[in-house]
């Protein structure tokens, strides 16, 4: 059975993300990483480190998955509540065989989830996830006695965390107001710590979590208390993160939002004019606006188009051994600094070319001009059968009537009987009209029903 879905193990925790689950998953991945990677020289067992985010559950979760990992001879470093970047941040750091984020990310409350990490804190390939399933409730050897693992907590993971971000900037941030929405998450401590002993005036909002209320109307799916509280502080911009802190979104001085794409626009502009963009490539997803694509291509960069998801963006970028990749989420990777997107480091950068510039957030995200997209999904029909001769030519046609002012993308979902019609165009209400009537080409064509 295949339990690994786009971004480690999620569910319901309690119900379908159990502690057995989480326990076998420890001794699971602890064996296949272990196998496949060879033990780091200079131990006696296997070394792991394990972070969560701030859900209740995530108490009895994390025990659980430290169980496993002992259990199976490896040694745990528990660094308690840290976001997802900072947990790949200290297994490579610390040189850990495997690391592993007890999180949900942007998910609600009840949910939880279980992510592993491989040697240098990257996310694990599908083949490895596979091996880990295949590994579940399968009889073994137990080490014994002195060959057990030791569980140790770790020492100031917060202060060394925001020390690394610091240090990854070459100008101070004094002079600039914030508002950093911490969702009351991963980021609640080190988020705010990290912006101001960079030199920022920080307001932090979301970030007195109580185990419940994660991403509870806070956070980078709710932008509207972030946009209130810059108003209400007079400040320069405010940044919002998510439950694990893995993506930022952010909010300029009028209030406006700064989406994924216009901080990858700002981002790969400052880049390309310090010469460390590489290729002068920028790494996207087939869902990143063309608004963004005409404008970084205007400016001489190239932007590639990955599969919807950050680990394809990411594959595409160490393939290539590009710097800059990301989603229109707003989970924007930098890989001279992180392994996996990082909210905090993205809301610093950002920053940090404000000061460079002299300019304004707004004046920063107005190089590009983002497109009406309209987004309509329909359920109830055959994602497998979108290649449709008349479904096709239909698209055609739209194609030919934007002529390079618009465009369509036709998405199966990855998970649900549903097919995802997104449209571009120069107007919302003509991108409006376009994808409402592709969608309901789409349900006359592939409904399950038809044998037509």
């Amino acid at each position: 059975m295949r339990i690994f879905g786009t971004d480690g193990v999620r569910g319901l925790a309690n119900s379908s993300l159990t502690g057995e689950l989480a326990l076998g998953l420890g001794v699971a991945a602890a064996r296949v990483l272990v196998e496949h990677g060879g033990l780091g020289s200079g131990r006696p067992r296997p070394l792991a480190v394990v972070g969560r985010d701030t859900r209740i559950s995530g108490q009895f979760l994390e025990h659980a998955v430290v169980a496993g990992l002992a259990s199976a001879g490896v040694d745990v470093l528990r660094l308690r509540v840290l976001p997802t970047p900072g947990v790949a941040y200290f297994t490579d750091a610390l040189g850990a065989d495997v690391g592993v984020v007890i999180s949900a990310s942007h998910n609600p409350m009840p949910d939880n989830g279980i992510k592993f990490l491989a040697r240098g804190g990257v996310k694990l390939d599908d083949a490895l996830e596979r091996e880990i399933e295949e590994h579940l409730d399968q009889e073994w050897d137990r080490p014994t006695g002195a060959d057990v693992g030791r569980v140790t907590p770790y020492g100031p993971t917060v202060e060394e965390y925001a020390a690394h971000l610091i240090g990854t900037l070459d100008k101070p941030l004094v002079g600039l107001k914030v508002v950093l929405d911490c969702a009351n998450g991963a980021a609640s401590e080190v988020g705010p710590k990290a912006l101001t002993d960079a030199g920022a005036e920080v307001v932090a909002i979301g970030a007195e979590p109580d185990g419940l209320n994660i991403n509870d109307g806070c956070g980078s799916t709710h932008l509207e208390l972030l946009q209130k509280a810059v108003l209400e502080h007079g400040a320069d911009a405010g940044f919002a993160v998510d439950g694990d802190a893995d993506r930022c979104l952010a909010v300029d001085h009028t209030g406006t939002i700064v989406d994924g794409d216009q901080i990858m626009a700002i981002l790969a502009l400052g880049l390309k004019e310090s010469g460390r963009l590489v290729d002068d490539t920028l790494v996207a997803t087939v869902m990143s606006n063309l608004g963004m694509i005409q404008a970084l291509t205007a400016a001489g960069v190239t932007v590639r188009q990955a599969a919807v998801g950050d680990r394809y963006v990411l594959e595409d970028m160490r393939a290539g051994g590009y710097s800059l990749g990301g989603e229109q989420s707003g989970h924007v990777i930098m890989r001279d600094h992180a392994t996996t997107g990082d909210g905090v480091l993205t809301a610093l950068h950002v920053m940090q070319r404000m000061v460079r510039t002299g300019s304004t957030l707004q004046e920063l995200a107005a190089v590009m001009t983002r497109l009406p997209q309209v987004l309509v999904n329909v359920p109830g029909v055959d994602k497998d059968r979108c290649d449709d001769p008349e479904l096709l030519a239909a698209v055609a046609a739209v194609e030919a009537e934007l002529a390079g002012t618009g465009r369509v993308l036709l998405r199966p979902s990855g998970t649900e009987p549903l097919v995802r019609v997104m449209v571009e165009a120069p107007t919302a209400d003509q991108a409006q009209t376009v994808a409402d009537g592709l969608a309901e080409v789409v349900r006359r064509r592939l409904a399950l029903e038809s044998s037509d």
